[in-house]
């Protein structure tokens, strides 16, 4: 077997994006609206266990606010608190407020050079994973990946496996020749549901999560003179993830 592609999660994987992305874009969408809800660190850590903007708005409502009153016409307040959270969002990320995680450029540039085929599998909207990639990574970053699978191009999200499965199909590939990256229990078993090995670089909202069925779990990807921690696996006591490093994973 070869590795062809590898196929990437976004938020919190490519980026941190949740705390200091998403959540204050969130709050300010709520203010926009007059509403006076606010998601403050710990509870946005609570939402998300639920994957989608959306959804999370929904279950705010139903677990958080037990004497709200949906108005009339709920969901499309819903579907425009959305769109108001993504505007603010991608107005941030042009900002350049929301870095790339360590090693994340340094290991697309190399997958790039060697001709690994690269992919996107995520929940958040394509307008969410376009700016990220334009404003954080590269102008032209959107034409480094061959395919984007985000949004809600199926109807099941994470930690159902419909996204990715998706992505393979749209990539002609069957889940042995890919490797998936994540940084949640929910997006780890999307791709593990999905038959796609896996490598999890946690973040400060998914460290104590359960990482069962893993390659490996790691607190970043590594950089040259800062060295990624081994949370579960081996990486052979290498600084950084490269492509050696997921070829011997992937293999295993």
């Amino acid at each position: 077997m070869v590795l062809k592609a590898l196929i990437f999660d976004v938020d919190g994987t490519l980026a941190d994006t949740e705390r200091d992305g998403h959540r204050p874009a969130f709050n300010a969408a709520f203010q926009e609206f007059g509403l006076d809800w606010d998601w403050d660190e710990e509870l946005y850590g609570k939402l998300l266990a639920v994957t989608g903007g959306k959804e999370r708005i929904r279950y705010f409502v139903e677990n958080f606010l037990p004497g709200y009153a949906k108005p009339l016409g709920f969901d499309d307040l819903v579907a425009e608190l959305h769109r108001a959270k993504t505007r603010h969002y991608t107005s941030l990320l042009a900002q350049g407020g929301i870095p790339m995680r360590p090693g994340v450029k340094r290991l697309l540039q190399e997958a790039r050079q060697a001709g690994m085929r690269l992919a996107v599998a995520t929940t958040t909207t394509p307008e969410n994973v376009s700016a990220l990639l334009r404003y954080s990574l590269a102008e032209d970053a959107m034409d480094w990946f061959e395919v984007i699978a985000a949004g809600d191009i199926v109807p099941a999200k994470k930690p159902a496996p419909d996204i990715y499965e998706w992505a393979l199909c749209e990539l002609r590939l069957g889940p042995e020749s890919c490797l998936a990256f994540e940084d949640s229990r929910n997006g780890l078993k999307s791709s593990l549901g999905a038959g796609i090995k896996t490598v999890v670089t946690v973040n400060g909202y998914t460290a104590d999560e359960s990482f069962d069925g893993a390659v490996a779990v790691l607190s970043d990807l590594g950089e040259p003179g800062d060295p990624l921690r081994v949370l579960q696996g081996d990486a052979g006591g290498q600084d950084c993830v490269d492509l050696s490093l997921l070829r011997r994973w992937y293999g295993g």
